[in-house]
């Protein structure tokens, strides 16, 4: 019961972000970014921008930073292709680090897609350019990503010190990561809501896949007698 209700509340985000996607292109579309480019939800993001002002230096910290989930796939993708060089076969692969690559993909994709179909223009030029802000890159990078480390650290390590540890590192990391891109100015503030939205949605949908894919498995080794 609790993987369906993960499933479906995985698909019901998702439902909703893409909701929120046609919404920010038809809700208070008004020309106040940079360039007279339009965007959604005008008053709403233009007081909050106002708000919170342009820090650059946040930009740029937290854009290094969304290096460290970008560390971590790479982590992951070693552990996989450490165990399909082991056991000689890509069947023989933990199913959840197969399911892991699929899902990081997908993430990935995304991020693609987002770029070549802009929804929303930054705030503010960057070095003079124009770039794509919807749905916020890093965001979707973070929270997509640093939530498997949580998953995958209680699915292969029974030490509880590094357990609680990995919890209060990712959920610290996290809430620095989205906050700060919030505060920095360089989005507007439906893109963090459409990133949050979307990459939540994401993680809950490989969450119930891999548990799914866990009980199915257990199932098998009874019919087999093991």
């Amino acid at each position: 019961m609790k993987e369906k209700r993960k499933l479906l509340t995985g698909i019901g985000l998702i439902v909703v972000f893409a909701l929120w996607t046609v919404l920010i292109q038809y809700v208070d579309v008004q020309a106040v970014g940079p360039n007279e480019t339009n965007v959604g939800f005008a008053s709403f993001n233009v007081w909050f921008h106002q708000l919170t002002g342009v820090h650059i230096m946040i930009y740029t910290i937290t854009d290094w930073l969304g290096l460290v989930p970008i560390f971590i796939c790479m982590c992951f993708g070693v552990l996989g292709l450490v165990q399909l060089v082991k056991r000689r076969s890509l069947l023989r692969v933990d199913s959840d680090i197969l399911l892991l690559g699929i899902y990081y993909v997908i993430v990935i994709a995304c991020y693609l897609i987002f770029e070549m179909i802009p929804i929303n223009y930054r705030p503010i030029l960057i070095e003079g350019r124009l770039e794509a802000s919807y749905p916020s890159s890093t965001t979707l990078l973070v929270l997509s990503v640093m939530p498997t480390l949580i998953f995958q650290v209680y699915r292969r390590v029974e030490n509880s010190l590094i357990r609680k540890a990995t919890v209060v590192v990712v959920i610290a990391f996290s809430a620095f990561m989205v906050i700060g891109r919030l505060i920095s100015g360089v989005h507007w503030a439906t893109d963090i809501i459409g990133s949050v939205l979307l990459s939540v949605g994401l993680f809950m949908l490989y969450f119930s896949v891999v548990h799914f894919t866990d009980k199915a498995k257990k199932i098998g080794r009874s019919k087999d007698g093991v």
